[in-house]
């Protein structure tokens, strides 16, 4: 990573709201325990910025100019939801073929990306025992993808 100075033509400070017309939403199994949602939440969004760049800021940079890498341009709102809210919005999800990634129970026993991909492949879609959802799309389609579902506290 270097370390020059990165310089960004955008305003520090500005007394303009910043408004997305697109959202990143996750959906939690209200079931789980808390080191569980932290782990699944961090698994379902790394997925995003690999596929849909656009969801990415620009590297950050203290006033001394180490840097640190760019996260998510926009807010995760995070919510969670019964075993059936979760079947429902992946069913909305998959209607709107939006981006999403999914994590299912069957992820607490693997342990690397090998076997993750291959315990999500030998189950069929309908039959996902999912406990977490990631979504990525305008705000609207996003909003109706997570009805049911309350933010999590």
């Amino acid at each position: 990573m270097s370390t020059e100075p990165i310089r960004s033509t955008e305003p520090i400070h500005s007394a303009e709201p910043i408004r997305f017309d697109t959202k990143i939403a996750v959906l939690l199994r209200e079931d789980l325990e808390s080191w569980q949602r932290l782990n699944v939440t961090a698994f379902l969004v790394s997925g995003l910025g690999t596929e849909i760049p656009e969801v990415v800021g620009e590297p950050y940079e203290d006033a001394d100019g180490a840097r640190c890498l760019p996260m998510f341009r926009q807010p995760v709102l995070v919510f969670e939801g019964a075993k059936e809210t979760l079947k429902a919005a992946h069913a909305r999800v998959l209607s709107r073929a939006l981006p999403r990634a999914v994590f299912t129970s069957d992820l607490f026993a693997t342990g690397n990306d090998r076997d993750n991909r291959a315990a999500v492949r030998a189950v069929r879609t309908a039959d996902l025992d999912l406990v977490g959802l990631a979504v990525y799309g305008p705000r609207n389609a996003v909003d109706k993808v997570m009805k049911g579902a309350r933010m999590h506290p």
